[in-house]
């Protein structure tokens, strides 16, 4: 699913191009991705106000609206993209970057396009959504997240980050915990510091989660700048048969915390 590189970028599209347009109409009437919302009930909120900031935490994203109105969230997904057109139909996309068509160009379907806000210049702010996993939800509910993964401080990363039994991994997939590390992120943050992902979190030691979080910073920066967690360096030899790009060691596989894991058998090995 896109995770925080892809949400930052998303976020970042519709700061630019979306703000400040006031709302003429929601097309909120896709059930699903709407839930549990009725149909209507988000346009009525929305309609008349305008866009004011768009904010992150994790792979969470929200916009707030003028007029004291209420949070508009908007979760990508598996393989979500937002799309926001100005008033002279020209586009600009952040999301999800490597699956599939955009349901703009050959194999597109109009209806792949779960939500849409129309503003008043006749632009538009639409989540484009083939796998319909997104959610749009007025309102979402923050407190379950813990701090984003960019900007958490070093000591409050070591006091979250390493204590516990859990494998290493699964502790940083925890979003309560620290939000916004996705799969890929995890598998990339932990060969950059050559830690294995299957070590007791509370094992590491002070230096180790100096290095971690020195590590998740440049993950995330890194893919941020590329183009999203898929152009890591060791994503690419996630599969069977690949050896490690910087030592050359066979790639090994398995289940951490109910994922799968990649990690180098000579470097990666408690």
């Amino acid at each position: 699913m896109p995770e925080l590189p892809e949400v930052e970028q998303a976020r970042a599209t519709v700061e630019a191009g979306a703000l400040g347009r006031r709302i003429r109409d929601v097309d909120d009437t896709d059930d699903w991705v709407c839930r549990p919302h009725e149909p209507g009930e988000i346009r009525e909120a929305l309609v008349g106000r305008s866009l004011t900031a768009a904010r992150r935490r994790g792979k969470t994203m929200w916009c707030e609206t003028s007029d004291d109105g209420p949070l508009l969230g908007l979760h990508l997904g598996m393989a979500g993209r937002l799309h926001v057109t100005d008033a002279a139909g020209s586009r600009t996309t952040g999301g999800d970057l490597v699956r599939g068509a955009d349901g703009t160009g050959p194999g597109g379907k109009p209806e792949w396009f779960r939500f849409t806000v129309t503003f008043d210049d006749g632009g538009a702010l639409r989540l484009f959504d083939k796998r319909r996993l997104g959610r749009v939800r007025l309102d979402p509910d923050l407190d379950a997240l813990g701090p984003d993964a960019e900007e958490v401080g070093l000591r409050e990363f070591r006091e979250r980050v390493g204590r516990g039994t859990a494998p290493l991994k699964a502790r940083l997939l925890d979003q309560a915990v620290v939000a916004g590390i996705g799969n890929l992120l995890a598998d990339q943050v932990l060969w950059q510091a050559r830690l294995d992902p299957q070590r007791e979190a509370g094992g590491l030691d002070a230096d180790e989660l100096r290095v971690l979080h020195r590590e998740l910073g440049r993950a995330i920066r890194s893919a941020t700048s590329k183009g999203g967690v898929h152009t890591g360096e060791v994503i690419r030899h996630r599969r069977r048969g690949e050896d490690c790009p910087r030592c050359g060691a066979a790639m090994a596989s398995g289940k951490v915390g109910g994922r799968t894991t990649w990690w180098c058998t000579r470097e990666q090995v408690a």
